[in-house]
């Protein structure tokens, strides 16, 4: 099972940056981090919302920049978890 991991081309309402979680094509979840990386959460589509994931927004995802972006070895195993 494959996740892919895309950022929404807007920030939400308060600035905070979104991304959203596919896994194997389907939208599994929303990911969200405040600008500092600070506070970080994922919304599912099934309605659960879970603040604080695993450790930092830097232990959940990797990438940026001219890498692209997946999950950590941490956050696939977070979200085979929950889906």
């Amino acid at each position: 099972m494959a996740y892919t991991v895309e950022q929404d081309s807007a920030r939400d309402s308060l600035g905070n940056y979104r991304y959203r979680i596919c896994k194997d094509g389907a939208l599994v979840a929303r990911y969200w981090h405040d600008f500092r990386g600070d506070e970080h959460g994922v919304d599912f589509v099934t309605g659960i919302s879970d603040s604080w994931p695993i450790g930092r927004m830097t232990d959940f995802l990797e990438g940026g920049g001219p890498e692209p972006l997946k999950l950590s070895e941490h956050a696939v195993a977070y979200m085979d978890q929950r889906t």
